[in-house]
């Protein structure tokens, strides 16, 4: 596989201004699309994000910026896409140049709600890229870390391996560790699940329970997200390794999580649109509990998913956090 890709990553989020980050590590021009005109020129005179990861300063001569979508996919071969799952489907709308011959990274953490499909998925179906052209990034990894450069770990799962020890050596870096897999579908919904999770430990944190609780908690949801993974695409995978149980463990736990911060103002008895409007990043577990719930209501044999419907029936159904999760408490082990 030729290490003379050119990488362009779409969206200006933490995650986005993370990779970015991590791609100037080791290439000379990086592209970066953002919407935002104004991110990008605050970008150009002051050589940060103004609103994510701030403390981050990028050289310029090593970034192309555009807020032309069209203009960024002409540009690179491999196209990381960091958009909320919620508003990516309006961004690709915009794309009039044919990307059927780019190498696609999802570092999407949800489904297309307008497609229904993963990230990976959509991109086969509408954009015909053959899968062995897809990949997907996948933690144990906040951006906040990143920032910091402290030591981070990433697993880029492609059904091509040259291209996914491609994409893993572009990101490698003195504190970030990569590895690969071939389980592109399993790790594209562990990256989706794993901030439901996330979202639970933070109610269960807010409403007062406490780290005996919240240990069985995780130790129950990496068994369910096992059953979920193994019901959409059944392969054989260590659910333990970083890239399953890993990522959930650090989004479920760290002070970074937006999703624990979002679980855990619904704890404390914010509405759902309180919290969201307080917080000033998405919580993509919102948007994936809805579409996990789906999935599993379209199976002929539903999965046992006690953890997901909770949250789901507090989200989605209004329902009292506190009365959810007691009766959650009498179904875990």
């Amino acid at each position: 596989m030729s290490l003379d890709l050119k990488y362009a990553v779409f969206g200006s989020g933490s995650w986005a201004t993370a990779i970015v980050k991590m791609l100037c590590e080791n290439q000379n021009k990086v592209g970066w699309y953002m919407r935002s005109v104004y991110v990008k020129e605050h970008l150009i005179k002051h050589q940060h994000n103004p609103s994510y990861l701030s403390s981050v300063e990028f050289q310029l001569d090593q970034l192309n910026l555009s807020n032309d979508i069209n203009s960024m996919v002409n540009y690179a071969d491999v196209l990381i896409f960091v958009i909320p799952s919620a508003f990516i489907h309006a961004e690709l709308e915009k794309i009039t140049e044919d990307i059927s011959n780019k190498i696609v990274v999802s570092a999407v953490k949800g489904i297309i709600p307008e497609s229904g499909l993963l990230v990976g998925e959509h991109f086969h179906d509408l954009y015909k890229i053959p899968f062995e052209n897809i990949a997907v990034i996948a933690g144990p990894c906040h951006a906040e870390e990143v920032a910091l450069e402290r030591l981070s770990y990433l697993t880029i799962s492609c059904a091509d391996p040259g291209k996914a020890q491609a994409i893993a050596d572009a990101l490698s870096s003195d504190y970030i560790k990569t590895k690969i897999s071939d389980d592109i579908i399993g790790t594209e919904y562990a990256v989706m699940l794993k901030n439901i999770y996330a979202i639970a430990a933070g109610i269960a944190h807010g409403l007062g329970y406490g780290d005996n609780f919240q240990s069985v908690l995780m130790s129950n949801a990496i068994r369910e997200m096992k059953r979920f993974i193994k019901k959409m695409h059944k392969m054989k995978r260590n659910i333990n390794n970083s890239a399953y149980l890993g990522d959930l463990l650090v989004t479920g736990y760290s002070v970074f999580s937006r999703n624990r911060m979002f679980g855990n103002m619904i704890g404390k008895g914010y509405t759902v649109k309180s919290a969201q409007m307080e917080m000033n990043m998405v919580a993509e577990g919102y948007y994936a509990t809805k579409s996990a719930h789906l999935l599993n209501e379209k199976n002929a044999k539903k999965t046992r998913l006690p953890i997901i419907n909770a949250v789901y029936d507090i989200l989605y159904e209004g329902k009292d956090a506190k009365k959810v999760f007691k009766k959650l408490t009498e179904l875990l082990d």
